[in-house]
Order: structure tokens, then sequence, then C-alpha cells
């Protein structure tokens, strides 16, 4: 008899406490753990449904049609999602060229100033030296004398 009484007073509310345990604390918070906003939104449509089919009191349409949007949530975002993934891509685009063209840019001016050769030049008001000028043109230099003494002689 004591055997009886100790375990109907005491391991079965033990194992009564356990399961409610197991049940209450560790698998909601698991359930809680994988649950997100997208599953609960989507749970959303299912609730209205059986609120409108167990229940005397007609739900207005309004309410049908946000549960209906909420059912189609997914589509909405994926085109959302494909709409920002365009922009993106083309803005990458835009930032893509402008980046060759600044580099064109940076290697042309660089090619431009090797060939200015910058180091070498004169400075802006600096005399140039008079050239010489010969006494004499080629074809006096030919006969070996100019053309004014053949003319006076």
């Amino acid at each position: 008899m004591k055997q009886f009484w100790r375990r109907w007073t005491y391991e079965v509310p033990l194992a009564i406490g356990d399961a409610l345990w197991e049940a209450l604390v560790v698998q909601l918070a698991a359930l809680l753990d994988r649950l997100t906003v997208r599953k609960v939104i989507a749970f959303i449509p299912v609730v209205i449904l059986v609120l409108a089919y167990y229940h005397s009191i007609p739900i207005p349409p309004e309410l049908m049609l946000i549960g209906d949007f909420l059912a189609y949530i997914d589509i909405f975002s994926v085109l959302f999602l494909l709409g920002v993934l365009s922009r993106i891509t083309t803005v990458m685009f835009v930032v893509k060229q402008a980046a060759a063209r600044i580099a064109m840019l940076a290697g042309s001016i660089v090619a431009h100033v090797q060939r200015m050769s910058v180091r070498h030049r004169r400075q802006h008001g600096a005399p140039t030296r008079p050239r010489r000028k010969p006494d004499q043109s080629e074809d006096d230099r030919a006969l070996g004398g100019s053309w004014g003494q053949v003319a006076l002689a």
C-alpha cells in the first residue's frame, strides 16, 4: 500500500508536470523560435476563413480582401524585390560606366602631360636666342660669290 500511495502522490504528479513542462514550455519555445513574421501573415487568412465559416456574423468584404492580399503577399514581395534588383543592376551599370570613363580620362590626361614634357618647357617670358643669318645664300655660295658682285662686273 505504501508503494501505491507513493506512486500516486509523488511519481504521477511529477510525470504530469514534466509532460506539461515539455508541451507548454519546451515545445512552445521551439515553435516560437521557428515562427517568423511571414508565417504569421500567411496564417491570418486561415483565421479569417475559419471565422467566416463558423460564425453566424457575416464578415465584411473588405476583411476578405485583406485576407486575400495577405495570402498573396509572397507574390507581391517577389515582384517588389525584382523591381528593386532591376534598379540596383541599372545603378551598378551606370556606376561601372562612369568608373570606366573616369579611368579613361585619367589615362588620357597622363598621356597628354607626358607628351607636353612639362619639365623641359621654357618659361613663358624667357627671351629666345636670335638665329644667325648666313651672309650668303646657297646659290651665292655655289658660284663662289654673291649675285650682286656678278651684276656689277
